[in-house]
């Protein structure tokens, strides 16, 4: 049986937690506390440390999943949490005032960590605002030189965030 670390990373309320939740096979662990700043005017806890969780796949093989806090202010637990990944999916906000920044100011982030291993996007909330597209992200991605799938999901869905786990795993 096989072993993997996945991370899951972007800003805050784009479906980092939501979706390890609902893909754990484990009862997740999570560090949300009560937000404390203008994360409130977005949601009411926000994680600070990490997430936690697991899902076996078919074959048997494990996959830990390792959800980084959104805010900048904790980015040295990004560091702490890469160590030893495999690869990276990126969740973004649709509906953020403009998720390409936020595409680029984690694609910067973790620029060595993508260098070294797979990523993928991953676009929530595209139901509630369509604009930039799939096509923009892509374009984007194309355009800082960085080659990853991007993929509509839901982070309440479980097969579409297995889709993502899936997707960054089969990439060579």
């Amino acid at each position: 049986m096989s072993h993997r670390k996945i991370i899951f990373a972007g800003p805050v309320g784009a479906g980092k937690t939501t979706a390890i939740c609902t893909v754990s096979e484990v009862e997740p662990i999570l560090t949300d506390v009560a937000a404390s700043d203008d994360t409130r005017k977005r949601k009411e806890t926000t994680t600070v440390a990490m997430d936690y969780g697991r899902i076996s796949l078919e074959g048997g093989e494990r996959v830990h999943l390792y959800g980084t806090p959104g805010q900048e202010r904790f980015d040295f637990m990004w560091e702490i949490l890469i160590k030893g990944g495999g690869g990276l999916i990126l969740m973004l906000d649709n509906a953020r005032p403009d998720p390409l920044t936020d595409l680029r100011a984690y694609a910067e982030s973790f620029s060595t960590f993508i260098k070294e291993q797979r990523l993928v996007i991953g676009v929530t909330r595209m139901d509630l605002k369509g604009d930039p597209t799939l096509d923009d992200y892509r374009e984007f991605l194309d355009m800082a030189s960085l080659h990853a799938p991007v993929l509509p999901v839901d982070a309440r869905d479980r097969d579409g965030v297995i889709v993502l786990i899936e997707t960054l795993l089969s990439l060579a």
